[in-house]
């Protein structure tokens, strides 16, 4: 694992504006944030970093989503934006990447269903 000085995570921080606020939460979903008290370089890829430390990195960002209560909310926000860098909600944004095309598939999967479902109910 890598150990760095610890500061306070603005890069990973989203504006307010940005932000879907949680329906159960009077702020919104990133205050309640986990990576809001590591390090970003341990979010954030640093320029030319090596695959093994990248890899390394990556995994250790992973073990402070695990533990993060809006992990949830801060993929889905990765997701919908998108965010092109960083881990986010657990993930990178290669894995990011297959998420959303897998999402993009079931959306178009789904629709050639509806349409056959319809054709068929008109035929």
């Amino acid at each position: 694992m890598l150990h760095m000085p610890h500061q306070p995570l603005q890069v990973a921080a989203v504006p307010s504006q940005r932000a879907p606020a949680r329906e159960d939460q009077a702020g919104p979903w990133h205050a309640e944030a986990v990576c809001r008290r590591d390090e970003a370089g341990l979010f954030f890829a640093p320029s030319k970093e090596p695959t093994a430390a990248r890899l390394s990195r990556e995994e250790a960002a992973k073990q402070v989503c695990a533990r993060c209560p809006v992990m949830v909310e801060c993929q889905e926000h990765a997701l919908l934006q998108p965010e092109p860098y960083g881990v986010w909600g657990g993930l990178t944004a290669a894995e990011r990447r297959v998420v959303l095309a897998r999402r993009r598939r079931r959306d178009m999967e789904l629709k050639a269903a509806a349409s056959a479902g319809r054709i068929a109910a008109a035929g």
